[in-house]
């Protein structure tokens, strides 16, 4: 059954690529969400893609407990076809156009694939975008404040499994090194950390060097012995084949829709493996923009936001362990109490 509210798809005018935007849910506020610019063996998976990340988003803000609703926008490339090919600006003109069709209804920030600066040229056809560069008002990169999230998450897992936050001397096996994963690498790193790290991108080794972490293929990191496995780059790496081969002890990470399956959150909670969700760890970069650019915090006000994190995190946990059910779990309630509440207080003669 569909619960999204809305799903807009439109061959774009200009670029003649799929443009599709999906708003899951307005009942906490006007939806919000990235542009994913990427290439997908059929249109149709960009659909699904969308469809998945829009619905996360609005666990996402949900969970964080923000008055804002979830969304995302995604141009659906040839499979392959190279970024730097297309004709940029006109791709995004086309998606503005389609965000602007919606009349607030729904705001568009950077994903994998854009830029603060490809949120520029969209702010030239539509107000209803986020993350442009600070020099033209926005909040610029979010990619540190996601950082700075999931290591606010990885502290409380790391309380919950040692007792203690400190990162120092733990094993951290980071996969991805984008803007988000050399953020958090160099967060960690500045922790002491025992950091293994990887990239699809072999030139990425010299962020490794740099940071004096170990380097090992993307093939081999999954299976690592490590206390935490941290997925950075993107998603469905945890399958049911990987899970009885893993060897940590808690997987934490920014990366989106990081299971396979829904049954593989299952088999991990069997295998005694802390997970928690993306949507979770990956909320720094999101309550950062949201607060400041469409709820008028300032910088400091949203930082402190992004580290409450870890007390996000901390409660889940604990509440998980009260209630003998998954972290997964707890978040999955936590966030739809939040939906109900303002539901029903919208709700007339609630």
């Amino acid at each position: 059954m569909l619960d999204h509210e809305q799903i807009l798809i439109r061959r774009g005018p200009r670029s003649g690529l799929p443009v599709i935007l999906a708003v899951h849910s307005t009942v906490l506020g006007p939806a919000a969400g990235g542009l994913r610019l990427w290439r997908y063996p059929d249109w149709r998976d960009g659909l699904s893609d969308a469809l998945r990340l829009s619905a996360a988003m609005t666990l996402k803000f949900a969970a964080a407990g923000l008055a804002i609703g979830g969304g995302k926008t995604v141009v659906a490339l040839p499979h392959d076809a190279q970024p730097d090919s297309i004709a940029r600006h006109d791709v995004l003109y086309d998606v503005a156009e389609a965000i602007d069709s919606l009349g607030g209804k729904y705001a568009v920030g950077p994903d994998v694939g854009t830029t603060p600066d490809d949120m520029a040229v969209i702010g030239e056809v539509t107000t209803h975008v986020f993350c442009k560069p600070q020099a033209l008002g926005g909040s610029g990169d979010s990619s540190p404040h996601t950082a700075r999230g999931t290591l606010a998450a990885l502290r409380a897992v790391t309380r919950h499994l040692y007792g203690d936050p400190s990162l120092k001397g733990r094993r951290m096996a980071l996969i991805g090194l984008g803007h988000v994963g050399e953020h958090l690498a160099r967060l960690l790193a500045a922790e002491g950390a025992d950091l293994t790290v990887t990239d699809i991108d072999p030139a990425k080794r010299s962020i490794a060097d740099e940071l004096g972490a170990a380097w090992q293929s993307p093939e081999d990191i999954l299976t690592t012995d490590a206390d935490i496995l941290i997925p950075a780059a993107l998603g469905g790496v945890l399958t049911p084949q990987v899970v009885p081969n893993l060897r940590c002890r808690a997987i934490t990470g920014p990366a989106n829709n990081q299971l396979d399956t829904a049954e593989v959150g299952d088999l991990l909670h069997q295998r005694g493996i802390t997970w928690i969700p993306d949507y979770i760890a990956s909320a720094g970069g999101v309550i950062n923009a949201g607060t400041t650019e469409l709820h008028g915090f300032t910088p400091d006000q949203a930082l402190t936001r992004v580290n409450a994190i870890e007390s996000t995190v901390t409660d889940l946990l604990t509440t998980a362990t009260t209630l003998g059910i998954t972290p997964a779990q707890a978040a999955h309630d936590l966030a739809h109490r939040h939906l109900r509440t303002a539901k029903a207080q919208h709700t007339p003669g609630a």
